[in-house]
């Protein structure tokens, strides 16, 4: 992966972005995304964003060898810290990172985002946490996709603000939060790999509870692996 030629996850990010935009990548990973958006003429100019010294200088030194400083800037902070008043960035990229994680960036970010307009996350796992804090800050999910690669399985969400709720209708709320209302509706292979293995965890674990007979944590731990085993048994 360089500049030239993404990964499929960070290709698909790619695509999300809008056309002209300056968009601010936080996590930036080498600034292999911002360098390759402005060099494919999508992104008119990025914002990289690194928490540490070693990946920021990596950033830093690629947006150098790409010749695009005066268009990409690379700046050190926590999260959005690294926006600033002065800047029309139009999107937030947030790549690599769990669904968690990236839910507590946009919580603790949130009052920088008053100029964006859309948001594109790939979490690694629990993209429940984002789902869920979309819907609590008024981000309508406007589309999602689900891909595989190099034997990992991967979702990217795009929102924008309108109305949170509106994607949730087809299945039960609990339900399309879990496994996504875009991805639910498609089930595409990936997807149906992904769940039904998913399943199949989830009842070799609720098996090994009832074996290992009643306590309070077991019984609390069933509970709740019982209401998500009925949740995706109800898309599937």
């Amino acid at each position: 992966m360089n500049e030239l030629k993404l990964s499929k996850r960070l290709e698909t990010v790619a695509n999300y972005i809008p056309e002209g935009a300056v968009f601010a990548d936080i996590g930036s990973d080498h600034a292999y995304l911002p360098c390759y958006s402005v060099l494919q003429g999508k992104a008119s100019g990025a914002i990289a964003g690194e928490i540490t010294d070693g990946p920021y200088e990596s950033a830093d030194s690629q947006v150098r060898k790409c010749g695009l400083s005066d268009v990409i800037s690379v700046r050190k902070g926590d999260g959005l810290s690294v926006l600033r008043k002065e800047d029309e960035v139009d999107c937030i990229t947030i790549a690599g990172m769990g669904g968690t994680l990236i839910s507590k960036i946009l919580e603790e970010g949130s009052g920088r985002l008053s100029k964006v307009t859309r948001l594109i996350l790939q979490p690694n796992i629990h993209a429940i946490s984002i789902r869920q804090w979309l819907v609590e800050n008024g981000w309508e999910l406007i589309t999602e996709e689900i891909m595989e690669e190099d034997h990992k399985i991967y979702e990217v969400l795009v929102a924008e603000k309108g109305d949170p709720k509106r994607p949730y209708q087809t299945y039960s709320y609990e339900a399309n939060l879990l496994l996504g209302p875009f991805l639910a509706q498609k089930q595409s292979d990936i997807f149906l790999k992904k769940w039904t293995g998913e399943l199949k965890h989830l009842k070799s674990i609720i098996q090994q509870l009832e074996q290992a007979g009643y306590t309070y944590e077991n019984n609390e731990k069933y509970q709740e692996l019982s209401k998500q085993v009925k949740l995706i048994e109800e898309v599937l």
